[in-house]
């Protein structure tokens, strides 16, 4: 393939890219618009907005290991052209079950998309270098769209009706669907084999399961549930990881776990997901219930976060010019550290541009790890098991992401009633308490539950500083052996940085 189609299939590739990321966070301006016209309950909610991210969660190691097998291009068109119709679907929605199923059917869609796009740009660019670039661009596209979409749904909102969210992405597929048979190249393993349907049922129990019971966690009135569902899932992840390790062809091959670079990335993109997840969660309430801002201003005020990581994974091969790929990615994580620490110095109104710079920073540093970090992943295996490996770095991207939502609102929960002192047990409710109650009291409710989640911030912010800097700790210490032969360190090190 000469190197021009090459760009002109990663250019094609990227359009879905952003306007699926752009779809997925434009629900969350869009979700009071739409629950009032179906007249969906604060259950079918959280169905509507947490059923695609667990199907993706669930289904994504298949689908990487299934292109792998299949082709990654039939797989990535064959998604596409679902994506699009259950889109359109979904934008005519009559009622919430109707919306809940055709979201959970969108997830297994999107499975497709990230795994295949990966496994095809490793196709497509096998020069280390360009390779590179093309996995940030695409890592930039993501974080891009994730910023610009709850901008986009304010648009959209202002000026036609809740659907027009989800047909957004329609024209992006349909222009996949028909030129990329003609700019895509085919590529799959040089083993065909089936799947084994056993490995498949046991890794979309276990991670829907887990990630459930992780969500539920910030949420539920009890614990019961979500930690017997996070019981269930880990019992069921043991017998996954043992029935891999005896399979001559595993859905996962986890004996690229093995690998230093390898583990300390995955490990990295999970806690990096984490940490970021947690401080998107608190921040945008941050923004509405202690600040005051409409859910729109919300949204424009929260976007450096998006477009910080978009700059900073742009920037990361050029990084690599510099210094050594690990040392480029803690680096990276150690100016996340310090995004962390502004965090904490944020307190009122007088203070937003601090907080704005804060997400920013801390944003920026992370760019690295996801360009980079998620090269090592693709470009450390055999160009065959490619999509196998891109479904981990997802993977692990999720867990993160659920990890944080769970965790670190749990913590915030905890810190915000000890500084209410058991009067309070969420900002919502002090906000909706204050509504009932005279001005001398409302105006002390309010200062009240708004020191505390200002707290709840701060903790957020020196937990998230405490593991990026622990995070470029590990980075550099499981940094390949310098030991080793020179020329196995110069076939290596590019692998360690191709690559959302």
């Amino acid at each position: 393939m000469r190197v021009d189609r090459a760009w002109l299939g990663l250019t094609l590739l990227m359009l879905p890219t952003l306007l699926v990321a752009m779809d997925v966070t434009a629900l969350i301006l869009a979700l009071p618009h739409l629950s009032a016209d179906l007249g969906a309950g604060a259950v079918q909610q959280l169905w509507i907005s947490d059923s695609y991210g667990l199907m993706v969660a669930g289904m994504v190691i298949t689908m990487g290991t299934l292109g792998d097998r299949i082709g990654r291009r039939r797989l990535l068109l064959t998604g596409a052209a679902a994506f699009g119709v259950l889109s359109l679907v979904a934008a005519f929605s009559v009622d919430p079950l109707m919306l809940i199923v055709v979201r959970a059917l969108l997830g297994i869609a999107g499975a497709t998309l990230a795994p295949s796009i990966l496994a095809l740009i490793t196709t497509m660019f096998p020069d280390d270098r360009d390779r590179g670039r093309a996995i940030a661009i695409w890592a930039t596209c993501q974080f891009t769209g994730g910023a610009v979409g709850p901008v986009l749904a304010g648009f959209l909102l202002q000026h036609f009706w809740w659907g027009s969210v989800f047909l957004a992405a329609v024209p992006a597929m349909v222009l996949l669907v028909v030129a990329g048979p003609f700019v895509l190249p085919e590529s799959k393993g040089a083993r065909d084999g089936r799947l084994d349907p056993a490995s498949v049922a046991l890794s979309l129990a276990a991670v829907l399961l887990m990630v459930y019971g992780i969500k539920q966690l910030a949420i539920a009135d009890t614990v019961a549930v979500p930690l017997a569902a996070l019981a269930v899932g880990a019992a069921l992840g043991v017998v996954f990881v043992r029935r891999q390790l005896r399979l001559p062809a595993p859905l996962l091959d986890l004996r690229l776990l093995r690998s230093r670079p390898f583990t300390a990335v995955l490990i990295a993109l999970v806690f990096a997901g984490l940490a970021m997840a947690g401080t998107g969660l608190l921040v945008t309430q941050y923004l509405q219930g202690v600040l005051g801002h409409t859910p729109m201003t919300a949204a424009i005020l929260f976007a450096p976060m998006g477009l910080g990581v978009a700059v900073g994974t742009m920037t990361a091969p050029a990084l690599t010019r510099r210094m050594k790929q690990p040392t480029a990615i803690a680096a990276g994580l150690a100016v996340s550290a310090v995004g962390g620490l502004l965090l904490t110095g944020v307190d009122g109104p007088g203070t937003l541009p601090l907080l704005m710079a804060g997400i920013a920073v801390l944003a920026f540093g992370a760019g690295p790890l996801f360009a980079l970090g998620t090269g090592l992943v693709v470009g450390s295996v055999p160009p065959e098991r490619a999509g196998s490996a891109a479904s981990m770095s997802e993977t692990g991207n999720y867990l993160g992401g659920s990890l944080g939502l769970g965790l670190l609102g749990a913590v915030a929960a905890v810190v915000y009633r000890a500084h209410t002192h058991g009067t309070s047990d969420s900002l919502a409710s002090a906000l909706a308490a204050s509504g009932h109650q005279s001005t001398e009291q409302a105006a002390a409710t309010l200062h009240t539950a708004r020191a505390a989640f200002t707290a709840s911030v701060h903790a957020n912010g020196m937990i998230a500083a405490v593991v990026f800097a622990a995070l470029a700790v590990l980075v550099l210490v499981m940094k390949p052996a310098p030991d080793r032969p020179a020329q196995a360190a110069e076939a290596a090190a590019p692998a360690l940085v191709a690559s959302h």
